[in-house]
C-alpha cells in the first residue's frame, strides 16, 4: 500500500503542476491536458443542459474558471495526502502521540498548504524526508495557489477587453453591410472608417494574444450578441470583404488599402488562434452579404457576378467564420430575439 500511495501522490502532483504551468505560463501552448478536458466538458454539458440559452451560457466562463482553480487546488491537496499516506508513521498527533489516519493526513495537508501548520499533527521525529515533504507542501500551496489566483485576475481583465472589441464593432453595425454603411459619406467616401479600422485592428491583435495566453477566454459567453466577440469577428471580417471585393477598385472611395490589409491580417491572426484550439469549419458557407443594402445608400458596388466569384474564393474562410459563431451558440446572420436571451 505504501509504494502505491506514494506513486499515486507523485503522479497527481506532477500532473497538476504540469497542467498549471502549461496553462498559465506557456502562452502558445493553450490549456493544459487537465484544464482543456475540464473546460470542454463543462461547456458542452452546459450547452446540452441549457439548450444554448444565452443567459445561462453566460455563466460558463465564471464556472469554468472557478472549477479550474478548484481542481488545481484539490489535486495538489489530494496528491500530498497520498504522499503522506505512503508511510503509516509519517505524521503523528502531537496531543495523543498516535499516528495520523486518512482524515488527519488530509487535515494536515490542508493547513500546511494554506498556512504553516497548526501543531495538531507533525512529521515523525527524526523523519527528515517528511519534514522536507511538509516544506514542499507549503511551497506548492503558496506558489501554485497564488499563480492560479493571478491567472484568474488576468483572465477577468481580458474578458473586459474582449467585450470592448465586440462593442466597438457592433456599435458600427449589427451586420457587415451596416458596418460598411456607417463609414460612408457622399463627399469623402469611406474615410470615416479609417480610424475605427485602425483602432479595431489593434484591439483584435491584442485579443488574439489574450486568447493564446488564456484559452478559457473562449468560453466567456455574453448573453447579448452586441457584446459577443463571436458575432463581432464575422461582422468585422465580412465588412472587410465588402470593402475589398464589393466596392469597385476604380471608384476610388475605399479606405486606405494598406489599412484594410492590416485589418485583414489581424483577423487572420485571431482565426488562426482559434483554429489551433476550438473550431472546425462547418459544411456550408453562411449567406453572402447583400450588396443591395449598400446600393440603397448610394454606395458604388461591384457587379453581383464578380462579388459572387470573390466569395467563392473565400468559401473556406467564410465556413470558418460561421463555425466561430456556431461554436459560441449564436446564429449568422443574427436571428430576431437573440438579444432576449435565446440563442
Amino acid at each position: 500500500m505504501g509504494i502505491v500511495s506514494l506513486l499515486v501522490g507523485v503522479a497527481l502532483l506532477v500532473a497538476v503542476i504540469v497542467d498549471i504551468l502549461w496553462t498559465t505560463l506557456w502562452v502558445d501552448g493553450g490549456a493544459g491536458p487537465i484544464s482543456s478536458r475540464l473546460t470542454t466538458g463543462v461547456w458542452r454539458g452546459l450547452r446540452v443542459v441549457t439548450g444554448d440559452h444565452a443567459a445561462a451560457l453566460s455563466l460558463a466562463g465564471p464556472l469554468i474558471l472557478a472549477l479550474t482553480l478548484a481542481t488545481w487546488i484539490a489535486l495538489i491537496w489530494v496528491g500530498w495526502t497520498f504522499v503522506f499516506a505512503s508511510s503509516p508513521i509519517a505524521l503523528v498527533n502531537t496531543r495523543t502521540g498516535g499516528t495520523a489516519d486518512w482524515a488527519g493526513r488530509f487535515y494536515y495537508v490542508a493547513y500546511t498548504m494554506f498556512t504553516d501548520g497548526n501543531g495538531d499533527y507533525t512529521p515523525v521525529y527524526g523523519g527528515d524526508a517528511w519534514e522536507i515533504a511538509s516544506a514542499l507542501t507549503t511551497a506548492s500551496g503558496m506558489a501554485f495557489v497564488t499563480l492560479g489566483v493571478s491567472y484568474v485576475i488576468s483572465v477577468l481583465g481580458a474578458v473586459s477587453e474582449k467585450r470592448a472589441f465586440a462593442s466597438g464593432v457592433t456599435g458600427l453595425g449589427d451586420r457587415s453591410e451596416a458596418f460598411v454603411r456607417s463609414g460612408w459619406t457622399d463627399e469623402e467616401g469611406f474615410d470615416g472608417l479609417e480610424l475605427p479600422l485602425n483602432d479595431l485592428s489593434s484591439q483584435l491583435d491584442l485579443l488574439a494574444d489574450k486568447h493564446k495566453a488564456y484559452p478559457v477566454l473562449h468560453y466567456y459567453h455574453s448573453d447579448r450578441s452586441e457584446d459577443a466577440s463571436a458575432m463581432a469577428i464575422p461582422i468585422f471580417d465580412e465588412a472587410l470583404t465588402l470593402i475589398r471585393h464589393g466596392v469597385p477598385g476604380d471608384a476610388n472611395v475605399g479606405p486606405n488599402p494598406t489599412l484594410v490589409e492590416s485589418a485583414r491580417s489581424s483577423a487572420d491572426t485571431y482565426l488562426e488562434t482559434l483554429d489551433k484550439t476550438f473550431i472546425e469549419p462547418v459544411d456550408e458557407a453562411p449567406p453572402p452579404p447583400e450588396l443591395d443594402r449598400l446600393r440603397e445608400e448610394g454606395i458604388p458596388t461591384a457587379s453581383d457576378e464578380s462579388f459572387e466569384d470573390a466569395l467563392e474564393d473565400l468559401r473556406e474562410r467564410r465556413r470558418y467564420l460561421l463555425a466561430v459563431v456556431e461554436a459560441d451558440a449564436w446564429h449568422w446572420p443574427p436571428l430576431d430575439g437573440e438579444d432576449d436571451g435565446s440563442a
